[in-house]
Order: structure tokens, then C-alpha cells, then sequence
């Protein structure tokens, strides 16, 4: 199983999501740890970056950084989260 580390930014993030999309978080966290190759969780490369991104739901984004097995989750929130760490 992936260790999965949550930043205070993450923290912070989580409590002013809608009690809803915390849950489906929560979810894809679950997936991450145990196979990060789940197809809902979406992962792919920030372009240009050493930042990668998973699907919370259609609307909803998780930035995370990953080195080896332990996957430092970032950030979440709406899409538009990805335009900050594009510029990173």
C-alpha cells in the first residue's frame, strides 16, 4: 500500500469543499493508496511540471507530488486549481 501524506494546504482545502465532493475525496484517496492505477482516479501529468493531478469528480481536481511509493497530496479544489501549479 502507497503512503499517502496530506499537506496543510490540503487540510485547509478539504474543509471548504462541499460535504459532498469531501466524500468522494476521501474516496480517491482510498484508491491511491491501493492502486494508483484505478481508472476513476484519471492521473495524469501536469504539462511542463513535476505536479500530477487526479479526478475528484467532473468538476473537482487533487494536485499531488509523488516520490516513489509515499504520493504528497497537494491541493484540492474546482479545475481551475491546475492553473496554479501549471505555472510552478
Amino acid at each position: 500500500m502507497n503512503e499517502i501524506v496530506l499537506t496543510e494546504r490540503l487540510k485547509g482545502d478539504f474543509k471548504s469543499l462541499p460535504v459532498t465532493i469531501q466524500k468522494k475525496l476521501k474516496k480517491q484517496v482510498k484508491f491511491l493508496a491501493e492502486n494508483p492505477k484505478h481508472r476513476s482516479l484519471q492521473i495524469h501529468r501536469i504539462e511542463g511540471t513535476r505536479y500530477w493531478e487526479l479526478y475528484v469528480d467532473i468538476a473537482y481536481r487533487c494536485v499531488f507530488r509523488q516520490e516513489g511509493d509515499i504520493y504528497y497530496l497537494l491541493a484540492v479544489g474546482p479545475h481551475k486549481i491546475i492553473d496554479e501549479f501549471s505555472r510552478k
